[in-house]
């Protein structure tokens, strides 16, 4: 790890951030595609611009607002990334992942990602969340590549459990609770930023992929070096190509994330205790 992702530049934005917070994040969010609405349910929340942030990347993707809030949600203090960065914008994968390395710095242990995937798995609708199980990192890349840095993590960390057990058992009883029906399955991650061909889609139900998408892996394998324990929510917006007989597009996803937000909260906030 090395360039502007280096121990003394996470501890760097690390040491930003504090000065501008009053409390102290235990738990940490990822917001993706129409997925930030999250943020304006945080109480008594900071808003720091990603530029503001040293060595923080920018977000250039609509639907991704590029700020970090810091509060409190469903009463456990916690750090939100409304907006990620994906490699397509043209960040290697360990900038990709900074963020996650710079919430571990300032203490946070516990991980909640969420993303908008297309569905892959035939009995899936656009609209529904899955929980993810596992993932396939089909982008080539990897955060870790590079000199290992033993103050963040083992040189090869073991990924048998890279989305927690314990917490997706928990999502499934607040989901339960709620009247809220949820999926479980796998996530491919692709480098995008074009959607897939009908081809490539039949490869990754073959491989076992129940929904594809263009981030959040790199993020979790940075998360699990570093010890945190994580939660992956993908928000169904679309079929994936070749499933319907219609073209993909970015305004689709925004739809179906904003005609699903309500039940998407519920169930991130009602999650978050046992983060």
């Amino acid at each position: 790890m090395t360039g502007q992702t280096g121990y003394s530049h996470i501890q760097e934005a690390a040491q930003y951030i504090r000065e501008q917070i009053t409390i102290q994040p235990e738990v940490g969010l990822i917001l993706g595609s129409g997925l930030g609405i999250l943020g304006d349910h945080l109480e008594d929340a900071v808003s720091i611009p990603y530029h503001d942030i040293p060595h923080f990347p920018v977000s250039t993707v609509e639907g991704h607002a590029g700020e970090l809030m810091v509060g409190t949600l469903n009463g456990r203090p916690a750090a939100l990334m409304r907006g990620r960065f994906h490699m397509y914008e043209g960040y290697e994968a360990a900038l990709t992942a900074f963020p996650v390395r710079v919430m571990n710095a300032i203490g946070i242990g516990s991980l909640l990602v969420t993303n908008a995937a297309g569905g892959v798995n035939t009995s899936f609708q656009p609209g529904d969340l899955m929980l993810i199980s596992d993932h396939l990192n089909l982008t080539g890349k990897s955060p870790l590549a590079g000199p290992n840095d033993n103050r963040l993590g083992v040189r090869f960390p073991d990924m048998s459990e890279a989305y927690s057990k314990r917490l997706r058992a928990a999502a499934k009883e607040v989901a339960a609770s709620l009247g809220i029906s949820v999926q479980e399955g796998v996530y491919a991650s692709l480098l995008g930023p074009n959607y897939e061909t009908p081809a490539e889609i039949r490869m990754l139900r073959t491989l076992g992929a129940d929904a594809v998408g263009m981030s959040t892996v790199v993020e979790v394998i940075a998360a699990r070096h570093s010890g945190m324990e994580v939660l992956g929510i993908s928000c169904i917006s679309n079929m994936a190509a070749g499933i319907l007989d219609q073209p993909l597009s970015h305004d689709e996803v925004m739809e179906t994330t904003d005609r699903v937000k309500t039940q998407f909260l519920s169930l991130v906030k009602g999650v978050i205790p046992y983060l």
